[in-house]
């Protein structure tokens, strides 16, 4: 049954993600309404790390129909540029976007769509949903015997600022990707640190015969590999280095063990049965999608989607942006996300019909009910 389209369609969440299902949204006459848990149109990019850095170039890293600006395309824009670009970008768009709107729980409406509740106590008819929540908001801390006895600081790299407040302290980072070892690089000037991982780390140069490496994803066409073919590809995390952080380990200036077993009361144990006092141990171990209010549609499965290339195969008209190897090895990021927001909207359109145009609805009041 098609879904009536006198409703909106609701995206939840208004970072890189939703912003993206905005304009694609548009662009095929449906009739979006972002909502927002936070103050700013911006994701979650105001809370990463103060020095980070993204791994593409800035003429890798934008959203459909904006370029990234600045003076330099070949240059890694920070932290702060990407949130000055999304507040640009969100300007642009011609959307009902409501910030400081929280999504509380979506629930079906047999043979119509969804209602969707919200913090502000609305009730909102939609006719599909747009789940563009990302996943900052539900980092994955690894269960580890005795971690809740031990008496250091125990913190995701998600609430990882600065390395100050580590100044002479002995700290463990766990984890082998990007994150992992820019935060562990970074603290090794302040704190004696050691790079806990699985598996010994697996390096990727950045630049190729004089060319960024997203370059090359870019004209081989790897950045839209489908998920079926990057899993076979792609076992470990692997990290981007123009050589800063090979020498850094090879060099001793940053220590890597295989990963410990257990906490202890003061420390941790390691591999090989050696036990060390540590003050704190920051895990960069990835996150999980923070989908929990589509629990009442019992789409989700020990917290993950039931979905293939952000289509749920649960329920008609419900879409994702933003799951990580969604559609291709890009599909969480700045660069690749709007590839993704084209296919599963396109999708949810063909559960929408006779859009009203777009400039009249924006003057119309949306339906809420309380």
């Amino acid at each position: 049954m098609v879904t009536t389209s006198s409703e909106p369609v609701i995206i939840v969440g208004g970072g890189q993600s939703g912003l993206a299902a905005a304009r694609a949204a548009l662009s095929v006459g449906l009739r979006p309404v972002v909502l927002h848990a936070g103050v700013d149109t911006v994701g979650s990019w105001p809370d990463y790390y103060d020095s980070l850095t993204l791994f593409s170039p800035a003429r890798y890293s934008a959203l459909p129909g904006m370029a990234f600006g600045g003076a330099d395309p070949d240059r890694h824009p920070t932290r702060d540029e990407v949130v000055a670009y999304l507040r640009r970008y969100a300007g642009s768009l011609d959307a009902n976007i409501r910030t400081s709107v929280r999504v509380t729980a979506v629930h079906p409406r047999p043979g119509t769509g969804y209602m969707v509740s919200t913090d502000t106590g609305d009730e909102i008819p939609a006719a599909g949903v747009i789940a563009a929540s990302g996943s900052f908001g539900n980092p994955h801390l690894p269960l580890l015997p005795g971690r809740e006895n031990y008496a250091g600081q125990v913190r995701h790299v998600a609430h990882y600022r600065r390395p100050e407040p580590y100044a002479g302290k002995r700290v463990i980072v766990v984890g082998a990707g990007n994150s992992a070892v820019q935060v562990a690089h970074e603290l090794a000037s302040h704190a004696n640190v050691t790079l806990a991982t699985r598996a010994p780390i697996q390096f990727v140069p950045q630049r190729i015969r004089g060319r960024d490496l997203h370059h090359w994803l870019h004209v081989t066409g790897t950045d839209r590999l489908p998920r079926a073919v990057l899993t076979r590809l792609v076992r470990h995390a692997a990290l981007l280095d123009t050589g800063v952080y090979r020498e850094a380990i090879a060099s001793g200036l940053l220590a890597r063990r295989e990963m410990f077993t257990a906490f202890t009361p003061d420390g941790v144990v390691w591999a090989d049965g050696s036990s060390e006092v540590v003050d704190a141990v920051i895990f960069a171990t990835g996150y999980r999608p923070n989908l929990d209010y589509l629990a009442p549609l019992g789409t989700l499965e020990r917290g993950m989607p039931r979905q293939v290339a952000g289509v749920s195969t649960t329920h008609p008209g419900l879409v994702y942006l933003g799951l990580e190897f969604q559609r291709s090895f890009s599909s969480n990021t700045l660069r690749g996300v709007g590839r993704d927001a084209a296919c599963v909207v396109a999708a949810l359109a063909e559960r929408v019909s006779g859009a009203t145009p777009r400039r009249r609805w924006l003057t119309e009041r949306l339906p809420v009910r309380r």
